[in-house]
């Protein structure tokens, strides 16, 4: 029991680092998708994204905000359910296992996919939480 004593200890600290690392999560490819604005552009049309041209802007925007909102820990709540609706929308557009029969990237997709659902797990958990 002791162990477990010593280690609630630094819940805080968990915390502080378990949201400032979702918060990267979504910081860093909100960034990258402005140094690769037309490939990013061009994978959400190939995968038939609705609104592309205006879908992208708004994912960068989404990202880098919450990303940062996270990391700084405010509006935990509205940011981790926006974070949490965007990484859905992209599992369901971008991580179309199901499209991809026979195609060799099928597996990758699978597991992004499932990486993406244990993400989204975690900032419902966050959304949970308030400071």
């Amino acid at each position: 029991m002791k162990l477990f004593e010593w280690l609630s200890k630094y819940d805080s600290y968990y915390f502080i680092l378990g949201r400032s690392l979702l918060g990267l999560y979504f910081f860093l490819p909100g960034l990258l998708k402005i140094f690769d604005y037309s490939g990013t552009r061009s994978l959400m049309a190939l995968k038939g994204i609705p609104l592309y041209e205006l879908a992208l802007p708004l994912t960068i925007f989404i990202q880098i905000l919450g990303g940062i909102l996270l990391i700084l820990g405010q509006n935990l709540r509205i940011t981790a359910l926006s974070l949490f609706f965007l990484t859905i929308l992209i599992n369901i557009f971008i991580h179309n296992f199901w499209t991809l029969e026979g195609d060799p990237s099928q597996a990758h997709e699978i597991q992004n996919f499932i990486k993406n659902l244990a993400i989204a797990a975690g900032l419902l958990v966050l959304a949970t939480k308030e400071k």
